[in-house]
């Protein structure tokens, strides 16, 4: 019996199988197996945000994930929300913008859990970002510019009320 199971992902479109254990992470499989560089690994306990996917569109820390929880799932990383021609999308023009990333080590997390708020509030305000903002850390930052960033691409997208 081997030690291994196939799994089939689709990670930013396109469908990826790989063999993995029964307990390996998500975020290792999609950094080693998906080549998926733009997942990182902070805390590996769920408690800093760095390295959220969105999980059939929900966000979660892939750290907590066994990758046999995701066979069959749609998973998006922050390559994922590029513009078709691959330039930056408006969430990540934003974050630019407004100087919303220094180090950028927790940028695809705070991006992505960005994304997802904004996509799934008909209306929001800075205290509804920070809320929404609350399991990812940013080190550097002191989140103002991350807040700043995020209000402009919901205004943009007529999501501020």
């Amino acid at each position: 019996m081997s030690d291994k199971v196939r799994i089939t992902l689709e990670v930013n479109g396109r469908d990826v199988d790989a063999w993995v254990t029964t307990n390996q992470p998500l975020s290792e499989v999609l950094r080693t197996e998906a080549g998926q560089t733009d997942v990182k690994y902070g805390c590996g306990e769920g408690v800093c945000g760095t390295c959220t996917v969105l999980l059939d569109g929900d966000p979660v820390n892939s750290c907590l994930i066994f990758a046999i929880q995701a066979d069959g799932a749609s998973i998006t990383t922050l390559q994922g929300l590029a513009a078709p021609d691959g330039s930056l999308g408006a969430l990540q023009q934003s974050f630019l913008r407004h100087g919303g990333s220094q180090c950028g080590f927790c940028t695809p997390g705070m991006v992505l859990t960005a994304h997802w708020h904004v996509r799934n509030s008909p209306e929001t305000d800075r205290e509804a970002i920070r809320t929404a903002l609350a399991g990812n850390f940013c080190r550097c930052t002191g989140y103002g510019k991350i807040i700043d960033a995020v209000e402009a691409y919901a205004k943009e997208a007529g999501r501020v009320g």
